[in-house]
This record gives structure tokens, C-alpha cells and sequence, in this order.
């Protein structure tokens, strides 16, 4: 409707520029005050259908019909009175086809062919004859054949505007069912990962807590406990099974397995503490440089995969710069943006390209790739995005940004 209504614009403009000219510069004595209508009543109509736009996304094909009917009967109008079939104009109905045949239904463009038969053949049948100067009455033969290249010249530039726009319509939707064809793809390759680590999470849950009981077991012999090596060894143990334990349940849980777990409100500052206190105490501590610049703090509702996926972020920054990894977190307006940045080699130019896509790894391990992956499409579902770049002094930086909106506790929320 937006198109049609340019192009309606347009075709005023032409209007009135081919009446001025008609009637001042060639002499030709016009009935101003009818032909006039036409444009006074398009103009109208764009005006009063603008605001309808503006509330509505889609518009049907009966009122796109409905408007290239009035175009048609507008156009008949103002040759019936200026010269009918023997004005040069008329071939403009055909203009009116081809819009009502890239525009329109089968079923509905018909519609603007009989409407366009009828009109000629109204025409055809009487309208009101031109009142030519003596100059040009003469030889009213040559007045056709320039009105018709000035025809020519205004169709042509319509047909080539419309038939574009419609091209890169055309283009635009392709490359938009694309992208849903690629996240339809992405989204049934997440659902049969989160299957395979639902099982597997079941699968650990068994041996793990064995080894959690042996472990407790041993931290009631004397004999092991009384050497502080043994002693140290078996307090790590136990804290990296504690956190295998924590991944399992979490994974569980964000597969809806684990029942009677209602969300956590927390704040942004603390959810963010949180994740890099966990990371500090069970990696290596003194790796991470820390920089909050948030400003005032906001109560959020916690998302468990949001934690997993900016802890794999973490992850994979501190194995490419185990020295050291700078993690920024910042407010951008009505956004939480954070920034992980390392001091490794930095990402490829294909690496970079293929961003997020499954089984693009730097690290060439089968199956890897699957980490960034998960991040992007975790941002993209709570409305985020990620993103990467190679620093200018080496290394790289991934930015995570997420609309707070999406998080943002609000009460009665829960």
C-alpha cells in the first residue's frame, strides 16, 4: 500500500504538470474544474489513508482492489474529459494493469482489467473533444504522436520505479525466510543438544554422588586426613565434584526436569559477582581483571543458560590468555553489555564471519564450536546479540548485548 500510494504521488504531480502545460504553454482550452478533481480527490485519499497505515502492518487485497479501482476511475474521469481514446494518456490503463498484476491476487488483478475494459469502452464510445488552437487543429496527428512520447516518458520511469521496488521486495523477503529456514535449523539443533545433555546429565547423576559419599567417607579417616597433602587433595576432590554436581543440576534445569525451583530475583551487580566469584574460586584466581562500570544496580530475574553461556565465554578466553582476561561489564543505555577480552592470537577473518554458526572452532576439536554457538542463540531468543572483533594490539573482544527489559524484575513477575 506504501508503494502504491508513491507511486500515487507521483502520478499527481504528473497530472498537474501535464495540465499546466496543456493549458499554458500549448494553448489547449481545458475544463480545469473537472480534470482538477481527480488529483484534488487522489491527494485526499493518500492523506486519509496515511494515518491507517501508521496503525496497521498489513493491508488487505480487497483494499488494495479497492484503490486501484479509484486510480482507474480517476484516470477515465480526466480523459473522458480531455479527448477520450484520441488523447494519448489512455495507454496509462495499461500502467494500472501491470501494478494490479505484481500487486495483486489472480483472482483480484482481473478485477482491474475489466475495469480498465470498461473505462475504454466508455471512452470509446463519447467524450468530450478537445478545443485545439488554429495551429494545432490543423494537424492534430503530430499533437498525438509528442503527446505520446511525453506518455512514454512518465511511464517508463514508473514502471522501472515500481518494477525495482518490487524486485528488492522480492529480495528482502527471500533473504528473510532464509534466516528463519537457518534459526528453525539452529532451534531443532539446540533441542536435540538439550536431549543428549539431558541424558547425559541423568547418566552423571548416579557416579557422581557416589563419589561425593567415597569422598565424604575418606574425610572421616584419620590416616588421610592427618597428611595435609592427601588432606588438600581430598577438599579439592570434593569441590570439583561439588561443581560437576552444580552443572549437572543445572543442566536439568534448564531442561525442565527439576521441579519446585522458582526463578531467583537478584540484581544485576550481584548475579554478575556471582558468576565471576564461582569462576575465581574453582579456576585460576588472579586470571580475571574485573570492571564494573554498570552505575546503579537493578533487580533482574537470574537466568541459569545466561550464566552458562557468558561462564563459557569466560572459559574460552581464559584458555586462549590463561595469564590474564578482562571482563567489562557496562549500562548502554536500556542494554547490559559485557565485554570479554583476552590477549590470544584473536579470531580469523572466517571466524569472525561465521560468528555463532555451529562447528566453528579455533581450537579444531571435533564437535567444537557448539559454546559460541549456544551463546548467540541464548542472546537472540531474551532479544540480545553477540558479537566479535580483533583488538588493534592483539587479541580479542566478545560483546554481549542484552536488553534489560528482558531480565528486569518487575513485581508480581514471578
Amino acid at each position: 500500500m506504501l508503494l502504491l500510494m508513491q507511486l500515487r504521488w507521483i502520478a499527481v504531480g504528473g497530472q498537474i504538470l501535464t495540465i499546466a502545460l496543456a493549458e499554458w504553454g500549448l494553448g489547449i482550452r481545458l475544463p480545469l474544474a473537472p480534470l482538477l478533481m481527480a488529483p484534488a480527490l487522489l491527494i485526499a485519499i493518500n492523506l486519509a489513508t496515511l494515518p491507517l497505515l501508521m496503525r496497521r502492518e498489513a493491508v488487505t487485497n480487497g483494499e488494495l482492489t479497492f484503490m486501484l479501482l479509484i486510480d482507474v476511475g480517476a484516470l477515465g474521469w480526466q480523459l473522458y474529459y480531455s479527448g477520450g481514446l484520441a488523447n494519448p494518456f489512455a495507454s496509462l490503463f495499461l500502467l494500472q494493469v501491470v501494478i494490479g498484476a505484481m500487486l495483486l491476487r489472480p483472482g483480484w488483478s482481473w478485477t482491474i482489467v475489466a475495469a480498465s475494459a470498461i473505462a475504454l469502452g466508455v471512452l470509446a464510445t463519447g467524450a468530450v473533444p478537445l478545443d485545439l488552437p488554429p495551429d494545432l487543429a490543423g494537424d492534430p496527428w503530430a499533437l498525438y504522436l509528442k503527446g505520446t512520447l511525453v506518455c512514454f516518458a512518465l511511464i517508463a520511469p514508473l514502471l522501472v520505479a515500481f518494477v525495482t521496488r518490487i524486485s528488492r521486495n522480492l529480495r528482502d523477503r527471500d533473504a528473510a525466510l532464509a534466516t528463519i529456514r537457518q534459526r528453525a535449523a539452529e532451534e531443532d539443533h539446540i533441542v536435540r543438544m538439550g536431549l543428549l545433555a539431558s541424558g547425559a546429565a541423568h547418566e552423571l547423576g548416579t557416579p557422581l554422588s557416589s563419589l561425593s559419599v567415597i569422598i565424604g567417607d575418606w574425610q572421616h579417616i584419620p590416616a588421610l586426613m592427618d597428611d595435609p597433602e592427601l588432606r588438600a587433595d581430598i577438599r579439592e576432590m570434593q569441590t570439583a565434584v561439588q561443581r560437576c554436581k552444580t552443572i549437572v543440576g543445572g543442566i536439568l534445569m534448564s531442561a525442565g526436569e527439576a521441579r519446585g525451583i522458582a526463578p531467583q530475583v537478584t540484581t544485576v551487580r550481584t548475579f554478575l559477582d556471582g558468576i565471576m566469584g564461582e569462576w575465581q574460586s574453582t579456576r585460576l584466581p588472579g586470571t580475571i581483571d574485573y570492571i564494573d562500570r554498570f552505575g546503579k544496580d537493578v533487580a533482574i530475574v537470574s537466568d541459569p543458560a545466561l550464566k552458562q553461556v557468558i561462564g563459557n565465554v569466560i572459559d574460552n578466553a581464559v584458555e586462549v590468555s590463561p595469564d590474564r582476561v578482562a571482563v567489562t561489564v557496562m549500562r548502554e543505555h536500556d542494554a547490559l553489555v559485557i565485554e570479554v577480552a583476552d590477549h590470544g592470537p584473536g579470531f580469523s577473518p572466517e571466524m569472525i564471519e561465521a560468528f555463532g554458526q555451529p562447528y566453528r572452532s579455533t581450537k579444531g576439536k571435533p564437535g567444537g564450536g557448539l559454546g559460541l554457538f549456544l551463546l548467540v542463540n541464548v542472546l537472540r531468543k531474551m532479544g540480545g546479540e553477540a558479537s566479535a572483533q580483533n583488538r588493534d594490539g592483539g587479541g580479542a573482544v566478545v560483546r554481549l548485548t542484552l536488553p534489560l527489559s528482558t531480565i528486569l524484575y518487575r513485581d508480581g513477575a514471578l
